[in-house]
């Protein structure tokens, strides 16, 4: 409201108003105005203003992110302030975590950053997903998954090649950030160097992210993107996640979560990928599905 003081009390303006007038007038201190006028922008105004640039620049670039991640991310960018600072500021700003639950409140998905490249239509003209591939690295499946421990959830994101169900990259984490997807499908490159590989997701705010958006650009894969909470369109990745928990999320109370990463590690590299034969793959392990292509195709 200063400002308008400032305005109503100038010189040119067409009615000059007092300033004691004005400020009378506005239910305003004329002690605080003239405070104001000597400093318009206070140090503490502009420190706020930097922080919440900030703040916005990390949610847009994983929407998942409440106040507390974001005051994380900001002292990793050099930026110091309390949670509570950070609370106050996002508030004002309406920042708030995509995941975030508010009564009457239902939120919508995000919208898809790809196409989706799996949509096919049946027999009957209903719509499918086609997850089939005639080759390794061709389809790739990738989703989210977490567990409870002793010393609170864990979380894994796979990588699921369609043509062999090898899992071919992973990631462990105890945060669902962007970073927990796109390490997954960093590993995944790093260990199988895809070209043009169509890399299959729903629409989670952290496959939606920048990070990984920007990751699958810069190595030549190709996003696609399904619907959020619909089971159907990724169920070749709910069905690891399903063995997964028979096998080792359900087997036993987890205390801590280096306990559960370890075990979770074991069994898809142990089990799995190289010991677990599948009858869609005429009862050969996925490892060695792959071996017999990679031996034919070097024939």
């Amino acid at each position: 409201m200063f400002p308008l003081v400032r305005e109503m009390a100038a010189t040119g303006a067409r009615i000059r108003v007092p300033v004691v007038v004005a400020c009378g007038v506005l239910g305003l201190s004329t002690q605080g105005y003239y405070q104001w006028l000597k400093a318009p922008i206070c140090q503490r105004d502009w420190d706020d203003a930097h922080l919440i640039n900030a703040a916005l620049d990390i949610h847009v670039d994983d929407p998942g992110y409440g106040y507390r991640f974001i005051a994380d991310e900001l002292a990793e960018h050099g930026i110091t302030a309390s949670e509570n600072r950070v609370w106050r500021l996002c508030s004002l700003q309406r920042i708030f975590s995509l995941h975030a639950k508010k009564r009457g409140l239902n939120r919508k998905p995000g919208p898809p950053v790809h196409d989706d490249l799996l949509k096919v239509t049946d027999g009957h003209g209903r719509p499918t997903r086609d997850f089939t591939a005639a080759a390794p690295n061709i389809k790739w499946l990738t989703d989210i998954t977490e567990h409870p421990t002793g010393e609170g959830k864990l979380y894994l994101c796979a990588v699921k090649d369609c043509y062999s169900n090898k899992i071919g990259g992973y990631s462990i984490d105890s945060r669902m950030k962007s970073s927990l997807a796109a390490s997954a499908i960093r590993n995944a490159i790093s260990l199988r160097t895809p070209v043009g590989t169509i890399v299959h997701s729903d629409r989670g705010s952290q496959f939606r992210s920048k990070k990984v958006v920007r990751l699958l650009k810069n190595n030549g894969l190709v996003g696609s993107m399904g619907r959020v909470g619909a089971c159907g369109d990724n169920a070749a990745m709910e069905s690891f996640f399903s063995l997964l928990q028979k096998n080792v999320l359900d087997t036993k109370r987890w205390e801590t979560r280096e306990e559960l990463r370890l075990a979770i590690v074991v069994w898809i590299e142990t089990k799995y990928n190289r010991r677990r034969r599948q009858r869609a793959l005429g009862k050969l392990t996925p490892a060695e599905f792959e071996m017999i292509y990679t031996t034919a195709e070097a024939a």
